[in-house]
Parts: structure tokens; C-alpha cells; sequence
């Protein structure tokens, strides 16, 4: 199976992109919605909640694992890449969600100024500024975290009016610092439960990237390359979801995030 992991439920924004792309494959998903959020979490903390998830896939059947989370890619996912899979699982393969995000901004940005709002781990982190100066060194990034948001999304507040008026002030902060600013990564994957509300305060001629999309086809573009992965795939149509609390909200919450109903079963890490 091809697994996700998130500390929570946004995740499940990228997974249902990924299927609507690619059907065809068998898919396993795990939030850590008992330690949601992450994103003020320290390093530490965040690799090890990750490396549970990961190991917990893996032993599930996953072949390979998407870290579906910006602050569990920021922080945990070159560690896991250089000791925690040569050590425990050598076959294995995790991919995270900045680079492939990253590759694709210089196509969108004309003002060659780009924002992002994130996690307060992934902004302190600085992996967009620095992913991006890799590959178009010639973009100015600027960045905002967003601290209050991933709580109240996963508290099921993503209607109520406070979110609108947190999103003024984020969004403050970011333009602010600077006028030429075009394009902005929602660089969290929950932020694309509320990005048609974030797209009504943006100013004329700026955009919000969410970044469902984009990794849906980075992975069917990594599968093409990889075909010693491909073809060990199901091609079965099974979904799996897990979740590290189990409960109506989460329950709920999963089904809006999703798409459409589903079944939660209860993991412990």
C-alpha cells in the first residue's frame, strides 16, 4: 500500500487528491490526532511522534510512505531518510511534501515574490526559503506562522468567525512584509479545509497554492520513475484509515477533510 502520515487530519486533503489521481492503488492513512498539533512541538518530539507513524505503516503493508504533514517533513524527514530507515527498514522509502511543493512555485510566481503560511515549527524551520533557493534562487520568500489555526481546524471551528479574523491578522503579517508578494503556499496541509476563506482576504492578483494537488501528481510522476516500487503496489482500491484517537469529532472532521464517510480504526503508538 502507499501510506500517509499527518499529525492529524489535513493530510487527508493530499490523500484525496492522490486517490482522485491514482484510484487504482491501495492506500493506508494515520493521524496522530492524540498529539496534534506539532506544529509547537519541539525537534525532538517531532521526530520521534513521526517516526511512530512511519514504523506503524510500515508494519501495516505500506511499501512507501508520504509524510502528508509540513511540519513533520520540515523537521523529521531527512533524519528518517539518513538513520531511521538504513537502520530499521532498508527497503523502504518516505518522501515528504516542501520539495515537491517547492519544484513547482517557480511556475506560478511572476512577481518572483512568494509567501507562506505555516506551522510555528515549519516556518522556524525556514525549509520553504531554503528549498526554494535551490531551485529558483532568484525568489524572495517570506513567511508567517500561524500558530492558532491548526487547533481550531481540528477543533471543527473552520466556519466560525474567529478563523476569519485569524486569518486577517496572519495574512497581515505576511504581506506586510512585502507589497510585491503574489503567491501564497498554504504551506499546511490542514490550511486547505479553509482556503476558500483564505483566497476572499487575499488582494487582487495574489494567489493561495494548496498543495493536494501538486503531490498527487508528484507521486504519480515518482511512481513513473520508479517502477521497482510501482510494481509492488496493489492495485486493489483498498482504504485504510487509522487514527490515534478515536471519536465522532475525529470521525466527523476525517469525513469533511476526505471527502466522504469513512471508517475510523484505532491505533496506538
Amino acid at each position: 500500500m502507499i501510506g500517509f502520515f499527518d499529525s492529524g487530519l489535513g493530510g487527508l486533503t493530499v490523500l484525496r487528491e492522490a486517490v482522485k489521481l491514482l484510484p487504482q492503488y491501495s492506500y493506508i492513512y494515520l493521524g496522530d490526532n492524540a498529539r496534534t498539533p506539532y506544529g509547537d512541538l519541539d525537534e525532538e518530539s517531532i521526530y520521534e511522534y513521526t517516526v511512530d507513524g512511519v514504523g506503524e505503516l510500515f508494519h501495516r503493508g505500506a511499501e512507501l510512505v508520504i509524510l502528508a504533514c509540513n511540519t513533520s517533513s520540515s523537521v523529521a524527514l531527512r533524519r528518517i531518510q539518513q538513520e531511521f530507515l538504513p537502520e530499521n527498514f532498508p527497503d523502504m522509502h518516505v518522501l515528504g511534501i516542501i520539495i515537491p511543493t517547492t519544484e513547482e512555485i517557480g511556475k506560478l510566481t511572476r512577481s518572483r515574490e512568494v509567501g507562506v503560511l505555516g506551522t510555528q515549527a515549519t516556518v522556524n524551520s525556514l525549509a520553504y526559503t531554503k528549498e526554494i533557493a535551490k531551485t529558483s534562487p532568484e525568489i524572495k520568500v517570506y513567511e508567517a506562522a500561524c500558530p492558532m489555526l491548526v487547533p481550531m481546524i481540528e477543533d471543527g471551528e473552520g466556519e466560525s468567525m474567529e478563523i476569519n479574523d485569524l486569518l486577517q491578522i496572519y495574512l497581515n503579517e505576511l504581506l506586510v512584509q512585502s507589497f510585491n508578494i503574489d503567491t501564497i503556499i498554504l504551506g499546511c496541509t490542514h490550511f486547505a479545509l479553509i482556503e476558500g476563506r483564505i483566497k476572499k482576504q487575499l488582494p487582487y492578483g495574489v494567489q493561495a497554492v494548496s498543495q493536494g494537488p501538486i503531490i498527487a501528481w508528484k507521486l504519480k510522476e515518482y511512481l513513473a520513475r520508479h517502477k521497482e516500487i510501482e510494481n509492488k503496489l496493489e492495485k486493489k482500491g483498498e482504504r485504510i484509515f487509522l487514527s490515534t484517537e478515536n471519536s465522532k469529532k475525529v470521525e466527523f472532521l476525517s469525513s469533511l477533510f476526505y471527502g466522504e464517510p469513512v471508517r475510523i480504526e484505532l491505533v496506538k503508538l
